[in-house]
């Protein structure tokens, strides 16, 4: 896998969501968001996410989705279960993933990140290849992005969000990324590296 000139990442499907827009000029992306997501909640497997993510989601197909009415979302990219990687928005561009959200003094965290949804819920242990390939993924954002930290949607957004959740196995996940050059870990987690 790389990431190609217009910031898509060759080797993954590619579904193009209309919900992202253009970064503030010269903003550095220097933050990754792992979050975790499932439509319905708990389900696995289905097409809702990307539904959503391209503003073709049913909203009467199940009584969860009418909350969802004219949402506009999107991440730049999903890791399923079974350890696919989807991407819906390339990485220069701005996605819609972390809403009201603060890091370091920083507001509007879309500005400067890339989101990574996991399919997953805060109740279930994620998969051994969902973090085979958020490693991988995480390794190639590396080599291109001067990430100075990952952390999850919870760090950012704390009033509102607790994702990745309790299952989300931190450790394990840096464990992987040990001798990056990126500074990594989360604060919600206790697994605070030191950071530029």
């Amino acid at each position: 896998m790389k990431i190609k000139a217009e910031g898509w990442l060759s080797g993954v499907r590619r579904i193009a969501s209309p919900n992202f827009d253009t970064r503030p000029p010269g903003t550095a992306i220097d933050l990754l968001v792992i979050h975790n997501i499932s439509l319905p909640p708990g389900e696995f497997g289905g097409k809702a996410v990307a539904q959503l993510f391209t503003n073709v989601l049913d909203t009467e197909a199940h009584p969860y989705y009418a909350q969802l009415q004219g949402l506009k979302v999107s991440a730049h990219f999903l890791v399923r279960r079974n350890g696919e990687i989807i991407q819906f928005v390339p990485c220069g561009k701005r996605a819609w993933h972390a809403g009201t959200s603060l890091w370091r003094g920083r507001s509007c965290c879309n500005d400067f990140s890339v989101g990574v949804e996991l399919e997953g819920s805060d109740h279930v242990p994620f998969s051994d290849r969902q973090y085979v390939a958020l490693a991988r993924l995480t390794r190639v954002l590396q080599r291109v992005y001067p990430l100075r930290a990952i952390v999850g949607h919870a760090d950012i957004a704390p009033a509102r969000k607790t994702d990745p959740g309790p299952f989300f196995d931190w450790p394990r996940y840096l464990a992987k990324l040990r001798g990056n050059p990126a500074r990594h870990g989360s604060e919600r987690a206790g697994q605070l590296a030191q950071r530029t």
